[in-house]
């Protein structure tokens, strides 16, 4: 069956673990046996584990960045893309988020992941808000203060009911774009 999985695979099983175990539990031998394989699969994909890691982290951007943006960019035009963008981010599960920037406080390599996806999201939201009209300085601003309400909302775990998750982002997208 080793043959038969993809590095991809391997990649797959790793986010799954990162996010229900963390970090710790990112180790050839114990993901091989989660997945009914030798652990020589995982080094016929991967010369160690550190390239294991970087395949991880690679992906992550892609699931928690580009994927989001595309599906912004792709929604509606007569849809607000702000709006669209943070009522899917204040609508996720966050296990991920929240995994991946606890490696980081232990890992210069996670560390440096976790800084530039903060740079692009934080990018991201500052031109969505230019294009709505803000200034440069007031859209930066805006975005970051944004961004670090979303990270509190990460890092809280807490869901909200529906309707007060729903007055929230009404309150939020108002101040944001306000001029």
């Amino acid at each position: 069956m080793g043959d038969q999985l993809s590095g991809q695979d391997w990649v797959d099983q790793g986010l799954k673990t990162l996010a229900k175990s963390g970090f710790t539990a990112l180790k050839a031998e114990p993901l091989a046996k989660a997945m009914g394989v030798s652990r020589g699969s995982f080094y016929w994909h991967f010369a160690d584990i550190s390239a294991f890691h970087a395949a991880i982290l690679k992906q992550w951007r892609e699931i928690a960045a580009e994927q989001i943006i595309a599906g912004v960019e792709a929604a509606s035009k007569d849809e607000n893309p702000l709006e669209v963008l943070l009522r899917r981010v204040f609508g996720a599960r966050l296990a991920l988020e929240n995994a991946v920037r606890t490696w980081a406080s232990v890992d210069p390599a996670a560390r440096a992941a976790v800084q530039a996806i903060d740079r692009r999201r934080l990018g991201y939201v500052e031109s969505l808000l230019t294009q709505s009209g803000l200034s440069a300085e007031v859209a930066r601003a805006r975005a970051q203060i944004l961004y670090w309400a979303f990270l509190g909302f990460a890092l809280s775990d807490q869901p909200l009911p529906k309707a007060q998750q729903r007055a929230m982002l009404d309150e939020m997208l108002r101040i944001a774009t306000s001029r």
